[in-house]
């Protein structure tokens, strides 16, 4: 491989998702890494999987987002591979490492696809990168990470040019009384108190509603798990969704911000379960897609490589 500066290659980094129903408990079983879950909830998401088509969209469209960063980096500079390593599923990132390390690749630019920061997110994808390298030996390629982005301009327009999609789903006489909610994944409060993960929701869901020039807004969380009776951020979306009908709204809009692609904790937790809570209160559901491989958030990929190229090496 050409030698291109001091990087030769960019790592998309990902949590990976089964590619069919034979692959969901494995990938369970990733997942948790020996960590005690009662058998009834691994069947509960195992269900959940059925009821989305057997299978998870996040590698497919991972990929996706990689092929377009690749094709953006090639036109405007610097023209660097692109690879994907997922922390759950194939391709492990052990295994593209070596792939990598094979290829000549001695260092790259590494991309958590995370927008907020917490331990179970970016802590949690460092060390998982920090492992596989170990796992490969001396020839892994060194990661130097690009910055945080949970706020860039650009995700900011991507997610912004989807909400507005998602708004003219209502009809037109109702868009101004709707509620949106904005969504991210809860994570437990302890956790939350040591990391800039609310505040950074806070901040982009200011900036998305200011945008599209929405005054009703709010914020929910999803997907909780864990131990019940631990503490985890609230309120659930679903509980706001109940809210929103006792106070007599019509039209609720849905924008999940803490997620970049479709997966099983938007396709069910959100277009399944809370959908269904809410129509059976007789409130219209609308979900604003997850920013996928939009060429806003395509071009905010390519920003943050660059700025991480521009910084150099770390020592």
């Amino acid at each position: 491989m050409k030698h291109r500066g001091s990087y030769q290659a960019v790592l998309l980094i990902a949590f990976g998702g089964p590619d069919s129903m034979d692959d969901v408990r494995p990938f369970l079983a990733n997942v948790l890494r020996g960590r005690p879950a009662p058998p009834e909830r691994v069947e509960s998401v195992v269900h959940h999987y059925e009821l989305i088509g057997g299978r998870s969209p996040l590698n497919e469209l991972t990929f996706r987002q990689a092929q377009g960063l690749e094709t953006a980096l090639r036109i405007d500079g610097p023209p660097l591979p692109v690879y994907v390593g997922m922390r759950n599923w194939t391709p492990y990132l052990s295994d593209t490492l070596k792939r990598m390390a094979a290829d000549g690749v001695r260092r790259a630019v590494g991309v958590i696809l995370s927008p907020q920061q917490n331990d179970a997110g970016w802590g949690r994808y460092m060390r998982d990168v920090a492992a596989a390298r170990d796992e490969v030996g001396a020839s892994a390629p060194e990661i130097d990470f690009a910055g945080d982005w949970h706020a860039h301009p650009l995700f900011v327009e991507a997610i912004g040019d989807l909400t507005r999609s998602a708004f003219e789903q209502v009809p037109a006489e109702r868009r101004s009384h709707a509620a949106l909610v904005f969504t991210a994944h809860s994570i437990p409060v302890s956790m939350a108190g040591e990391s800039p993960y609310v505040a950074q929701i806070q901040e982009v869901a200011e900036k998305v509603a200011t945008q599209v020039g929405h005054a009703r807004w709010s914020i929910a969380f999803q997907s909780r798990s864990g131990n019940p009776r631990d503490p985890w951020l609230e309120p659930d979306i679903c509980d706001v969704v109940r809210k929103l009908s006792a106070d007599g709204v019509r039209d609720v809009v849905v924008v999940p911000i803490g997620f970049v692609c479709d997966h099983v904790e938007v396709l069910y937790d959100l277009d399944i379960e809370a959908k269904q809570i809410a129509n059976g209160l007789g409130l219209s559901f609308v979900r604003a897609s997850t920013v996928n491989d939009h060429p806003k958030f395509v071009a905010m990929l390519a920003d943050i490589v660059r700025q991480r190229i521009a910084r150099g090496p770390e020592r």
